[in-house]
């Protein structure tokens, strides 16, 4: 039920026929009572510098869910973009500070080490290969060195990509261990693919699977089906594997911390979506 004094936090992207976050988040909002309602509202490249300022002049304007194409965009249109969201180039979430103020941030990468931790993953001093330099991926290598990770290898097609990432990385992170310009899995704990390769059938696979370690764990952020054919591969080589949607699910809890409303876990937001 939507009354006069609910929150809103406004769902900005173009277009809104995939958006899912609605069918997450006001599940839960009505099952727990929070007086707060997640709204797509459409909104086209040239209009939306403009209209994000306009969001929160909204006095029940609790805070923003930022998607395609404007998270780069909202970098540069917020007060304050924290660590995470700086090094990754990108924002997903804003929010109202009480001075007026708005503060932006990155939770796609978030999303991904939360899984990892949850299923028990150790990240601390570990050594992680992220394959893909925009925007995802530069987000999960901001959040694999914020949870600390010993040393991190970036590798996109795009060397320049993956030089500037490894820029921003190091002016927050100076004392990571970073390399370039290799998409051999050997010796590493994390494996990520971050790139587009496995969204569409016959996609080649973002690397040469016979070089992973058994021990290795290996993360998907496609989701255009559960276990993807690298990730298939990775099972065949004796790996743990993290599927797209769990970095979805899991970010979820960090966006309602930002936001100040009451947390969860990823396996009850799953419970309560209606997805279907």
């Amino acid at each position: 039920m939507i009354t006069g004094t609910t929150r809103l936090i406004a769902h900005l992207g173009y277009p809104t026929g995939s958006f899912k976050a609605p069918m997450i988040y006001n599940p839960y909002f009505e099952r727990e009572g929070i007086d707060a309602v997640v709204v797509p509202m459409g909104c086209g490249a040239e209009d939306y510098p403009a209209f994000l300022r306009l969001v929160f002049r909204l006095s029940n304007s609790l805070g923003a869910l930022v998607t395609m194409p404007h998270k780069v965009t909202t970098a540069g249109l917020v007060d304050t973009l924290l660590p995470t969201a700086a090094i990754a180039g990108a924002c997903n979430a804003v929010r109202r500070e009480p001075d007026g103020g708005l503060t932006g941030e990155m939770f796609d990468g978030e999303g991904f080490v939360r899984g990892l931790l949850r299923k028990g993953r150790p990240v601390a001093g570990r050594r992680a290969l992220v394959l893909g330099a925009g925007g995802v991926g530069s987000a999960i290598a901001a959040s694999l060195a914020k949870a600390g990770v010993g040393a991190l290898g970036l590798y996109d097609i795009d060397a320049a990509a993956a030089e500037a990432l490894a820029l921003r990385l190091a002016r927050f992170h100076p004392a990571l261990g970073l390399s370039l310009g290799s998409n051999d899995p050997a010796g590493f704990d994390i494996v990520v693919n971050a790139t587009p390769l496995g969204m569409r059938p016959g996609d080649p696979l973002p690397l040469d699977v016979a070089r992973l370690d058994a021990a290795s764990f290996v993360g998907e952020v496609v989701m255009a089906e559960e276990i993807t054919p690298f990730l298939a591969a990775a099972r065949s080589r004796g790996c743990a594997v993290q599927v797209g949607k769990d970095m979805l699910f899991e970010q979820i809890p960090a966006y309602l911390e930002f936001f100040g409303l009451p947390s969860t876990t990823a396996e009850d937001l799953r419970s309560v979506a209606r997805l279907d």
